[in-house]
């Protein structure tokens, strides 16, 4: 992720244990206590702390999409017919539901929406596309941009 800049309410302390989490979340809290200089404990409370206060939203395992044939990433933007927050919601909720849908973003511009789609090939792609992201509720046109090669890509 990079530098990562949190809110004021964070002391030093917090600040570098979710640096360091943001970058390897596997460690265990003896190591983390160790890397931001404090005992055991008071590193385990603060993390408690930190994932009650909802910074820490979870964790998870970044997946190799080479090792599972999901190497075709498309962007595709998608304008919508009703744009009032009924229409966005309805479209939201079922977004959400496409498994092959990476990213979903409200976008201000020319379009309403940019999604990153993720399948093992072209005609996966487009089976999603025609059969997934047309039939959304109020889609009323999508463009396609395929990815030629990732450069920077922080979650895979």
């Amino acid at each position: 992720m990079g530098k990562v800049v949190f809110k004021s309410e964070l002391d030093h302390f917090d600040s570098k244990i979710l640096s360091i989490l943001s970058q390897e979340g596997r460690l265990t809290v003896t190591e983390i206590a160790k890397r931001v200089g404090l005992s055991k404990s008071p590193c385990q409370v603060r993390l408690k702390r930190l994932i009650d206060e909802e910074y820490i939203l979870g964790f998870q395992a970044i997946l190799n999409p080479k090792k599972l044939g999901l190497e075709h990433i498309a962007f595709a933007t998608v304008k919508l017919s009703n744009t009032t927050e009924k229409g966005l919601q309805e479209f939201n909720k079922a977004v959400i539901k496409i498994p092959e849908v990476e990213l979903c973003h409200l976008i201000a511009g020319p379009f309403d929406y940019l999604l990153k789609i993720r399948t093992s090939d072209i005609q996966s792609y487009r089976r999603v596309l025609g059969e997934d992201i047309s039939t959304l509720p109020n889609v009323a046109s999508t463009s396609t941009y395929v990815a030629m090669e990732a450069i920077k890509d922080s979650f895979s």
